[in-house]
């Protein structure tokens, strides 16, 4: 982006090659910022349809922006806070430095050294925020409902993918022993050969140092005999006509930042069983649109799924009252306004943090500010 690049207030940073969580979140939030902000993405990944900076224009950075003191450098990863320093804090570029955080663990020294000396920094749920040793805003993660619907059209059917059964029940995300995808095939060798309408269809990609982990995964599922029901497809072209397609969506993670998956199911109106890791107690009622189970606990994990399994019109009325409750309380337009908010609140002040001592900036240390941007709509579970 070179026409123009005088107009451009806020970065979005995206360091990382492989796509992840930080990633879906740039990708899904930076065209929803740039109806009301001049934004653009600067890093790997990005599809065409993300207001984009070349890394040509890095220089650029050094100059202020035409209608604010300062330009905003939104970071989610460590390279990210890395690179934001050196252009504020060596090179002095007019930049004010933002972290997104949704990590839920206590942070490394080199981490935490750096977190004092970001300008502001937002979590993505109050527990992420426990871990962290400084003033912070909570702003959830949104859903992008341009691209997870309910079905509507023919081909959201799962009879159209010429498998097995009359229901889908689906896992998505990195194969690996973190994400629990072998709790989930575990209750798929229990639960399936008792209801032979279910399908499991399971999603995502398989890094190199988890081919063995998915190796052993298959081996379960051969000698099960089960290689036609449980479905490993990998990496799919679009997640989300799949998210239609799933009568019932598990996400069963050990450990887990905020979880964007069961919000993407839950917009398709599907509903999810989830473990308690990350942020997915907040986005389930029990009983109404899922159920929640102890993460890393096989046995809950399927006693949990196998009532949907044995009524699936169960399964479709939770899936109804999902997509109400992520459309109330989960958008990506009042995650977009939640952060707009932070990045005002730094314009406003001018100059920031930049303008504290080391001691000053401690001391705010202790000052923890937990803000919602619907904050009468919406209500975190305790955790």
């Amino acid at each position: 982006m070179t026409d123009g690049f005088s107009e451009i207030e806020v970065v979005a940073t995206n360091f990382n090659w492989r796509r992840s969580g930080g990633t879906t979140a740039v990708v899904q939030l930076v065209p929803e910022q740039a109806k009301t902000l001049k934004i653009a993405a600067l890093g790997f990944d990005l599809p065409a349809r993300v207001p984009r900076m070349r890394w040509r224009d890095v220089p650029k950075l050094f100059r202020r922006p035409a209608h604010r003191p300062f330009r905003i450098f939104h970071c989610r990863r460590n390279n990210e806070m890395m690179a934001g320093l050196l252009l504020r804090d060596v090179l002095r570029a007019p930049l004010r430095l933002i972290f997104n955080s949704a990590g839920q663990r206590r942070h490394k020294p080199l981490t935490r050294w750096m977190l004092r000396r970001m300008d502001a920094v937002i979590t993505t749920s109050e527990r992420s925020g426990s871990f962290l040793d400084v003033p912070y805003t909570v702003v959830p993660h949104g859903t992008d409902f341009q691209q997870f619907y309910p079905a509507r059209d023919p081909a959201d059917d799962f009879s159209v993918a010429g498998l097995p059964g009359k229901y889908a029940v689906g896992c998505t995300g990195r194969i690996r022993h973190q994400k629990g995808t072998d709790l989930f095939v575990d209750a798929m060798l229990r639960l399936l050969p008792q209801y032979p309408d279910w399908t499991a269809i399971i999603t995502g990609r398989t890094t190199s140092d988890n081919l063995g982990f998915e190796r052993e995964l298959r081996s379960k599922i051969a000698a099960a005999g089960l290689t036609q029901r449980i479905l490993l497809l990998g990496d799919v072209d679009d997640i989300a006509i799949w998210y239609r397609r799933f009568t019932l969506f598990v996400a069963p993670s050990r450990q887990e930042g905020f979880g964007l998956t069961p919000l993407e199911a839950m917009a398709s109106q599907t509903a999810v069983v989830a473990s308690d890791a990350g942020s997915f107690p907040s986005m389930i009622r029990p009983g109404v649109n899922g159920a929640i189970v102890p993460a890393g606990d096989g046995e809950a994990l399927t006693a949990a799924i196998e009532p949907y399994f044995r009524s699936p019109d169960l399964a479709k009325e939770h899936g109804r009252a999902a997509l109400e409750f992520v459309h109330t309380n989960f958008s990506l337009a009042a995650e977009a306004r939640g952060i707009r908010a932070v990045y005002d609140r730094l314009w406003a002040e001018g100059q920031g943090p930049l303008g504290l001592s080391r001691k000053e900036r401690q001391t705010a240390a202790g000052n923890k500010l937990s803000v919602h941007p619907d904050e009468a709509q919406y209500q975190e579970e305790p955790c």
